[in-house]
């Protein structure tokens, strides 16, 4: 698996957050693979780069849990490309990670901030 981000990122987080990543592109409309590497890479300010190879298997496991669908097409420059389009089940399955991670967010926060329970407001 090739992800790089920064010079000593975390590549099991970054990993883990691939999905629900890809997951918002395509929330903003279909895209094809090296064009979803390049919104990555953009978005992050160029601290996150994710090879085809890595890429191409997450979105093959996204498209058999039913989060995306693919299909072949015809680009403007007369190449055949594979534009992947977010599903209803995938927009619901964002929600619900996006949901997970402002929750694991809250808690490092207040972890990071001692005076304040890490508990107080979970409940």
């Amino acid at each position: 698996m090739y992800i790089y981000f920064m010079k000593d990122g975390n590549k099991e987080l970054v990993a883990v957050s691939l999905t629900p990543m890809i997951l918002m592109i395509l929330r903003q409309g279909k895209s094809y693979g090296y064009e979803i590497i390049q919104q990555l890479k953009e978005k992050s300010g160029g601290k996150l780069e994710v090879a085809e190879g890595t890429l191409y298997p997450v979105l093959k496991k996204m498209e058999e849990k039913g989060w995306i669908t693919a299909a072949w097409s015809t680009a403007d420059n007369g190449r055949e490309r594979r534009y992947y389009t977010l599903t209803k089940k995938g927009g619901e399955n964002l929600e619900t990670q996006v949901a997970q991670w402002n929750s694991f967010h809250q808690i490092i926060q207040r972890l990071w901030n001692p005076g304040i329970s890490i508990f107080s407001g979970l409940l």
